[in-house]
């Protein structure tokens, strides 16, 4: 396993495919996010949209992973929703979440989203910072939105077609 001082150039991203992809990417939810999820919340998305979802690999360590889904919305609009995306605490600041929600955002634009959102828990600066350098707008705040009583922000982000 790399060191989080090692070269970035180790770090692979790959898609979801396995059940043991399932075993890496609640692992490290578990251990890095506030919410807790079921094994049911973790195959919805998984089962559904496993072409949405990723994982960062440091050799045949997981250390980081975004999960996904796309669907009909409002205005028969294809909304993205980014659901779940961590990393591993000695991997952050190495560009790695952002690789995750590049890669993320081009397989829904894959698949003709017209906008992606998500929600942030409000006391994560590191979460709003990045969401915020990556081009997604707050959007509005989410009372009590957390099972500890955090309030979120809901995030928008409109892709780019070249």
């Amino acid at each position: 396993m790399s060191t989080p001082n090692e070269e970035d150039s180790d770090i692979q991203i790959i898609r979801y495919a396995t059940e043991e992809h399932l075993s890496m990417i609640m692992n490290l939810i578990e251990t890095d996010l506030s919410e807790p999820y079921t094994i049911y919340t973790y195959r919805y998305f998984l089962v559904q949209w496993p072409q949405l979802s990723f994982l960062a690999m440091s050799g045949t360590t997981c250390v980081g992973v975004i999960v996904c889904k796309l669907e009909m919305h409002k205005n028969h609009k294809m909304r993205g929703y980014l659901a779940m995306l961590a990393v591993k605490t000695q991997f952050r600041k190495r560009g790695i979440g952002s690789k995750l929600i590049q890669r993320a955002i081009k397989a829904m634009q894959d698949e003709d989203a017209d906008e992606v959102v998500l929600e942030t828990e409000i006391t994560n600066k590191g979460a709003q910072s990045l969401y915020e350098n990556m081009g997604f707008i707050r959007d509005k705040r989410l009372g009590h939105y957390y099972l500890n009583g955090n309030d979120a922000f809901r995030r928008g982000f409109r892709p780019v077609y070249l």
